[in-house]
């Protein structure tokens, strides 16, 4: 029952607003290699999405399904955004994850049957990214608001999809089983094999430093 009663109030929290919302949120600022993800979602006015919750409180399997009923049967207009390895050194990962929102934002947007501008985006966080529309963070709002933890799937099965196929470019860093994180066996890859075009070079200075000495 409190699964269910939890699962409720992420929809009790958007209807709050009385807006037409976009959630927002990103999949991947820690990992050491690959880009980041945001997904940008508005939900369907009356779906249900019965497990749908943070995508970290599920499990794979259950993400994956989740993703599929969204895109399947039309559950949400919404767009996906990325920033690379390069922009997350250049930029910085915070403004990386920002520009990788933004292109989301605008996916959404540039897709078939969005009805109309939202007219308030709710972010994953405490930091605003600068959507040209009005926005309110939410504090671990993946827990709270449907239509972020509907963005929080579509970002994180998005990226773990796309690191499944860097896998098997550059299967020396066995991407598959950490996702680019940064685990004692990626480190222990990276040692052996050395930095590839994957990595995100400003996370690997000491590393580098370490090579260069």
């Amino acid at each position: 029952m409190a699964e269910k009663k939890d699962n409720r109030g992420l929809w009790e929290f958007d209807a709050s607003f009385g807006l037409t919302l976009c959630g927002v949120d990103e999949a991947g600022r820690g990992p050491l290699a690959g880009p980041v993800f945001a997904a940008c979602a508005i939900l369907r006015p009356g779906v249900e999405i019965p497990e749908l919750n943070d995508s970290k409180k599920l499990t794979e399997k259950r993400r994956e399904a989740i993703f599929e009923e969204i895109l399947g049967e039309g559950k949400a207009w919404f767009g996906i955004g990325t920033a690379s390895p390069e922009e997350i050194d250049r930029l910085n990962i915070l403004q990386a994850t920002f520009l990788a929102m933004h292109r989301a934002y605008e996916r959404m947007l540039a897709g078939d049957g969005v009805p109309q501008l939202p007219q308030l985006a709710l972010v994953d966080g405490n930091r605003d990214p600068g959507l040209p529309i009005p926005t309110r963070t939410v504090v671990k709002g993946d827990g709270k608001s449907a239509a972020i933890a509907a963005a929080s799937v579509l970002a994180k099965v998005s990226r773990d999809r796309y690191m499944l196929e860097l896998d098997q470019e550059y299967p020396q860093y066995q991407l598959a089983k950490h996702k680019g994180y940064p685990t004692k066996l990626h480190y222990e890859l990276i040692e052996k094999h050395g930095v590839s075009p994957i990595h995100r070079r400003s996370f690997l200075r000491k590393v580098l430093q370490e090579k260069e000495a």
